[in-house]
């Protein structure tokens, strides 16, 4: 008997320090091998602490699951915090998933059955690969599979008392997390049998009677499938149901061949579920989380956080051939005054190499954003922002693109527009203090302030519209406007040689010796003029490679796309 004690008492005690790794590892994953991706997820939405904003999530079905992803979200702006916070969502959810199955099996189970709790977990890991899935997706199964809990006891199980609750407890539980519901549903079934059959109908009945009374404004696919699981609307990853699949599949054997096992075949079920977990982990992060996509989110992340060395450095170790690299690079070297010596030493991927033509996402253009902002094209980076902001397939708001919208509106001095978004930025949590202080500006507060004033002072004072390939005769518009902003004139000189107009790259040069604030002529000007006097017939000459591929048209196929390349 004591030998039993022991034993048991050792298997609980390693399937704790187990846990106890997983998390640690789920945390290093996500703070420090995939910052890029809770940065990425932030910056698209703003929660806000208002009852009004939870009411407007519980209005519609997964309300509730909606409401407590996004809360845990707005958290990811302090990197470590958030990978904590995920951390321990997967880790309870492995503990809810080990109770289940110990709900399923006659004898109660066993700490042998607590890895077999974190296949849910590194399937939501291996799912979270596609930055368009949401957090409500796991939010909802945690919910779903505590309401199973509360639902059926763990001893003295009796039927009639699971249906009676089932009856009123699925529809609320419907309208709070959505179709995930169905993932109780089943687990109920497994557990009591054909003896709860209605449950299965029922539920099928208030999805029915939503989308006929309650919502008949709605696409069918997101009533009976879900509608805040994933960003893009009228798409279902397969992960997005094969997760809960899985959890049924497992309660499935854990029911039906699960006997009271005896010592060996215990150890036997505990050492195939890590190596389950160990498997699953593994593909996870091999198969999920595509590199190219990852590094253009890591620039974007760098960016945003103004560290241009880190994305210098990033560039010469992974350079993935879209314009929005491209764009992410040259901004960083062009803000280290580096641009004008190493931009051809880096992937060039034409006339778009700088500034991305307006597409209609809310993703491709945000480099180019920044780039207008710095440069003081600030009516750009307004209108660009805000197209992206209203390109979020799910109607969020965006918490960084608010921000940025409204100091463009202090920059131009409509201070009342920039109250309007300020005040929302306001019932924030991490941009409140910020959006505070901004709303007691005025001409004199900008004027001194470091940023807005040099804005103020470089910006165009008329507005017009202009065409991409007019980027060049802007930029020069922008320089000849005020000789000190620099960063134009590197962006008109690296435009007229990405362009390959030589005649116009001649007649700005003077200007860069004159104003460029240059000890010497940089040697990236040096090797273009080099390479034009030669007609490209010049060894080892980084433009006059960049020319030769631009003129032989040998480009990769996907250097006329941007942030969609990297799916």
């Amino acid at each position: 008997m004591m030998e039993k004690k022991k034993s048991k008492h050792a298997a609980g005690l390693l399937t704790m320090v187990c846990s106890l790794v997983l998390s640690l590892a789920v945390f290093l994953f996500w703070w420090k091998a995939f910052p890029q991706a809770l940065s990425f997820q932030e910056q698209y939405q703003l929660f806000l602490w208002t009852g009004d904003y939870l009411m407007q999530r519980l209005a519609v079905p997964g309300g509730l699951a909606d409401w407590m992803g996004e809360f845990v979200v707005q958290f990811y702006l302090v990197e470590w915090l958030g990978a904590v916070l995920l951390a321990m969502l997967y880790a309870a959810m492995a503990l809810l998933l080990w109770r289940v199955l110990c709900r399923m099996a006659p004898d109660g189970g066993g700490a042998c059955l607590m890895p077999w709790g974190w296949v849910a977990p590194l399937m939501t890991l291996w799912m979270m690969g596609d930055e368009n899935v949401l957090l409500s997706h796991p939010m909802a199964m945690l919910v779903a599979m505590a309401a199973f809990l509360l639902l059926v006891p763990r001893r003295n199980v009796s039927w009639k008392r699971t249906l009676l609750l089932c009856i009123p407890a699925l529809p609320v539980l419907y309208w709070l997390i959505g179709p995930l519901a169905w993932l109780t549903v089943l687990l109920v079934l497994v557990r009591c049998g054909w003896k709860v059959w209605q449950v299965a109908p029922w539920m099928l009945a208030v999805q029915l009677f939503a989308y006929h009374v309650l919502l008949p404004q709605w696409p069918q696919h997101d009533v009976f499938l879900g509608h805040n699981y994933y960003r893009l609307p009228m798409e279902t990853p397969a992960l997005l149901w094969g997760i809960p699949l899985a959890v049924v599949a497992m309660a499935l054997v854990v029911r039906l061949l699960y006997r009271s096992p005896g010592r060996k075949a215990r150890m036997s079920v505990g050492v195939m579920g890590l190596a389950a977990i160990v498997l699953l982990a593994l593909t996870a992060v091999t198969t999920g989380y595509d590199s190219d996509k990852y590094e253009l989110l890591a620039q974007d992340r760098l960016i945003r956080y103004e560290r241009w060395d880190d994305i210098v450095d990033r560039a010469m170790d992974k350079q993935v051939h879209t314009p929005f690299w491209c764009n992410s690079v040259n901004l960083a070297l062009a803000q280290k005054r580096w641009l004008a010596d190493r931009m051809f030493d880096f992937w060039q991927s034409g006339p778009d190499a700088l500034f991305t033509p307006m597409r209609r996402d809310m993703v491709s253009d945000l480099p180019t954003a920044e780039a207008f902002w710095r440069l003081g094209l600030v009516n750009s980076a307004q209108r660009y922002m805000a197209d992206m902001q209203e390109s979020i397939l799910n109607a969020r708001k965006s918490g960084r693109m608010t921000k940025r919208i409204a100091e463009c509106y202090l920059v131009n001095g409509k201070y009342d527009l920039a109250r309007k978004h300020l005040r929302l930025l306001e019932k924030s949590l991490f941009y409140k203090q910020w959006a505070r202080e901004a709303m007691r500006y005025g001409d004199k507060q900008v004027e001194a302030h470091p940023v807005y004033g040099k804005l103020r002072r470089m910006r165009l004072k008329q507005d017009f519209l202009f065409s991409p390939a007019e980027m060049d005769k802007i930029l020069g518009i922008l320089f000849m406007g005020c000789k000190d902003n620099k960063m134009a004139l590197d962006y008109c000189l690296a435009q007229l040689l990405l362009n390959g107009d030589v005649m116009a790259f001649h007649q700005m040069l003077p200007m860069a010796q004159q104003h460029g604030g240059y000890a010497a002529m940089p040697l990236g000007y040096q090797d273009a003029v080099r390479c034009i006097a030669s007609r490209g017939d010049t060894q080892g000459s980084p433009y006059a490679e960049y020319v030769r591929r631009m003129t032989t048209n040998k480009q990769p196929a996907n250097n006329t796309t941007t942030y969609e390349t990297a799916h």
